[in-house]
């Protein structure tokens, strides 16, 4: 899986980064960064919620 994130869309709100920080990280720069595009599946539960939870939609998830 790869994780695709709208950065048009991203308002680097880090809903994302509460739920999966091992993946998500808001800067200081205030953007929002992907650390691993493509997490272990361990973390797909987690994804998963940090896609429902985004605020704006930002957030996707592709199959490889």
């Amino acid at each position: 899986m790869k994780v695709v994130v709208d950065y048009d869309q991203c308002a680097s709100n880090a809903v994302c980064m509460g739920i999966l920080p091992e993946i998500f990280e808001v800067r200081d720069d205030g953007f929002l960064y992907v650390l691993n595009d493509h997490p272990d599946e361990a973390l797909r539960a987690q994804l998963v919620e940090a896609v429902n939870s985004c605020p704006t939609g930002a957030i996707s998830i592709e199959e490889d």
